[in-house]
C-alpha cells in the first residue's frame, strides 16, 4: 500500500469513528427516561376532619400508579395560609393525626421548583376541582407559565414537560365531552340517591361555585341527576354564583317531600358543610330551609370519600398521559 493510500484509509477511519461515536454514546446511556411525578392539586380544607377526603385521593392515585411520586398542593391561599400559622405547632398537629405533607403543604410553583430539584422534569398535575372554574383556571395559568421556560441551552431548561389533567366533571373543548364526565361523576352518587329515597326525601347538594365565571354546570347537573335516579328529586346550589340559597329555596316550593337529605358537592366536608350548610347559625343551609317547614338531614361526607368519585381522577390521569406521551411505569 502505498503513503498515499495508507493515508486515505487512517483518515476515513477516522471520520467513519467520529461519526460513530455520538451514536455509540447516546446508545450507551439512552436518554435515561424521563423521571415522571404526579402532583394532586386540592383547593384543600382547614378543618382537620376533611382531611380524609383528599386522603383518600391520594391513596387511590398513589396505588394506581406504583413507583410513581406523588406530591400534594392546595390551590387556595387561605387554606394554605393557615396550614402555615399552624406549623408553629407542628407536634400538635401531627399527633392529632394531621399527615405531614398536609400540614407542610406548599403551592403549586414550590411544589414543582421541588420536583424539578429532585430530578423530575415530566409532571402530570390533577386538580381534585369540580368543574373548570376559577380555581382551576388559575392552576393551569401557573403550568402554562411554567411550560414557558426556555433556556439558550436546551440541556439546561428545567422542565421538559408539565401537563394538567382534566377536573371531575371535565372541562370545555372538543378533546373530551364534558357531559360524558359529568355522567361518570353522577353515576357514582348512586349512594346518595339511595339514602334520600330510603329517607322519602329530596337530595339537595350545596355546591361552592364561584361569583366570576359560569355556574351553569350545576344545572346540568341536576337535570342529569334527575334523569339518573328519576325517582328522587335533586336540586342543586352553590354558596357562591348561581344557582344560590335563595333559588334552592324557591324550588322547594315544588318539591314532593317535606324530608330533605343534606350534603356538600364539594371534595370534602370542611368549611362550608360544617358552618355554611349544617351549622347552627341561623343564616345555614340546614336552618334557612328547615324554617321553610321542612325536615333536614345533614350528610357531612365530601365527594373524596366516595371511593368511585375518587377514581375518576385516576382515569383522568391516564389520559392525560397517553394523550402527552407519558409513560407512568414504575421507575
Amino acid at each position: 500500500m502505498t503513503s498515499k493510500s495508507l493515508f486515505i484509509a487512517i483518515l476515513a477511519g477516522c471520520l467513519l469513528f467520529t461519526c460513530w461515536q455520538p451514536a455509540l454514546a447516546g446508545h450507551g446511556s439512552q436518554e435515561k427516561a424521563d423521571k415522571v411525578a404526579i402532583v394532586i392539586a386540592s383547593f384543600g380544607t382547614t378543618v382537620p376532619n376533611g382531611i380524609a377526603a383528599i386522603a383518600n385521593i391520594q391513596k387511590k392515585i398513589t396505588e394506581a400508579f406504583p413507583g410513581v411520586p406523588v406530591r400534594l398542593t392546595f390551590t387556595s391561599n387561605i387554606i394554605r395560609s393557615v396550614w402555615k400559622k399552624r406549623q408553629a405547632e407542628a407536634d400538635k398537629w401531627l399527633a392529632q393525626g394531621t399527615p405531614k405533607d398536609f400540614l407542610y403543604v406548599k403551592g403549586i410553583i414550590p411544589t414543582i421548583g421541588d420536583l424539578i430539584e429532585d430530578g423530575y422534569q415530566t409532571i402530570i398535575v390533577q386538580p381534585t376541582h369540580i368543574y373548570q372554574m376559577e380555581q382551576y383556571m388559575d392552576l393551569l395559568s401557573y403550568v402554562n407559565a411554567l411550560n414557558s421556560i426556555k433556556t439558550i441551552k436546551k440541556r439546561w431548561m428545567p422542565i421538559k414537560k408539565i401537563v394538567v389533567g382534566r377536573p371531575a366533571m371535565g372541562q370545555f373543548g372538543d378533546r373530551y365531552d364534558y357531559h360524558e364526565d359529568m355522567k361518570k361523576a353522577l353515576e357514582t352518587l348512586g349512594a346518595d340517591a339511595e339514602l334520600a329515597r330510603r329517607q322519602g326525601a329530596v337530595l339537595v347538594y350545596m355546591a361552592h361555585g364561584n361569583e366570576y365565571m359560569s355556574t351553569g354546570i350545576y344545572c346540568e347537573a341536576q337535570k342529569m341527576m334527575r334523569q339518573l335516579y328519576p325517582d328522587v328529586q335533586t336540586f342543586f346550589g352553590s354558596v357562591e354564583g348561581f344557582p344560590g340559597l335563595a333559588d334552592v329555596v324557591k324550588s322547594l316550593r315544588h318539591a314532593k317531600s317535606k324530608k330533605v337529605v343534606l350534603k356538600p358537592f364539594m371534595i370534602v366536608a370542611g368549611d362550608h358543610a360544617t358552618n355554611d350548610m349544617a351549622g347552627e347559625e341561623a343564616d345555614s343551609w340546614k336552618n334557612v330551609i328547615a324554617k321553610q317547614g321542612f325536615q333536614v338531614y345533614p350528610v357531612l361526607t365530601g365527594l373524596g370519600q366516595n371511593d368511585a368519585f375518587a377514581e375518576l381522577f385516576v382515569a383522568h390521569i391516564k389520559d392525560a398521559a397517553r394523550d402527552n406521551g407519558i409513560s407512568l411505569a414504575a421507575e
